[in-house]
C-alpha cells in the first residue's frame, strides 16, 4: 500500500525556517533518512520524495503552492497514485499546542488551520491522519498569522529539532503500527524533556 505524506508550508527558500513549515521540516528530515532526493511531479504542482519503509512505499510530498491553497495539489498527487485519503498523513504546525507539544490524531476538524480547511475541501473529506505540532502561541497583541510566518529563534533551535524528528518518527509510527500506538507513543502537551 502507498502512503501520502503531506508536509504543509510555503514554497520556496524565503519560508523555509518559519513555524508554518514545520511540516516540510519533518518531510525533509523522512527524505534525508531514507536516502532520497525531492524531484517534481508531471503536471501535478508538487514535488515528492519517495522512499521505502517496513515494505510500504512513502510518498514525501510538498506543493509549489501557498499552504492556504495547497490541498487541490496533494488531492491531485493523491488521485494521480491511487492513494485513498485514509492513507494520506498531513504534518503540520499547530498553534493551538504550546511550542513544542505533539498530538497525533485521525479525521474531525480543520480548527481554523487554512491548510487542513484546503486539505479537506480538496479531498472531499476530513478523514486523514494529522500530526499537530505546536509552536505556540504569540504573546501581547502580535497577529498570529504574522508569527507563524516569522523563523524559529536560535533559542527555540534544540526543541525544533526534537520536535522534528519526533514528527518524523511518528509519521513511520502509524505506517507501521496504526493510529492508538503512535498517540500513546508521541502525544503530549509541553516539548519533550
Amino acid at each position: 500500500m502507498t502512503w501520502l505524506v503531506a508536509g504543509l508550508g510555503n514554497p520556496g527558500p524565503g519560508y523555509a525556517k518559519n513555524r508554518h513549515n514545520i511540516g516540510h521540516m519533518v518531510v525533509d528530515e523522512l527524505c534525508t533518512r531514507g536516502g532520497g532526493r525531492f524531484k517534481k511531479v508531471r503536471f501535478v504542482p508538487t514535488d515528492v520524495c519517495e522512499i521505502d519503509e517496513f515494505g510500504e512505499r512513502i510518498l514525501l510530498a510538498t506543493a509549489h503552492a501557498f499552504m492556504n491553497e495547497s490541498g487541490p495539489a496533494f488531492a491531485s498527487l493523491a488521485r494521480k497514485r491511487r492513494i485513498d485519503p485514509d492513507h494520506v498523513i498531513a504534518v503540520h504546525d499547530e498553534i493551538d499546542l504550546p511550542f513544542g507539544a505533539m498530538r497525533v490524531k485521525f479525521g474531525g476538524s480543520t480548527a481554523g488551520h487554512n491548510g487542513l480547511r484546503s486539505l479537506s475541501s480538496a479531498l472531499r473529506t476530513p478523514d486523514f491522519y494529522r500530526i499537530r505540532l505546536g509552536v505556540g502561541r504569540p504573546t501581547g497583541r502580535k497577529d498570529p498569522a504574522d508569527w507563524v510566518l516569522e523563523d524559529f529563534s536560535k533559542r527555540e533551535g534544540p526543541e525544533v529539532a526534537i520536535l522534528v524528528d519526533d514528527g518524523a518518527d511518528a509519521v513511520l509510527s502509524i505506517v507501521r503500527e496504526g493510529l492508538q500506538v503512535t498517540q500513546d507513543r508521541f502525544n503530549r502537551s509541553a516539548p519533550r524533556t
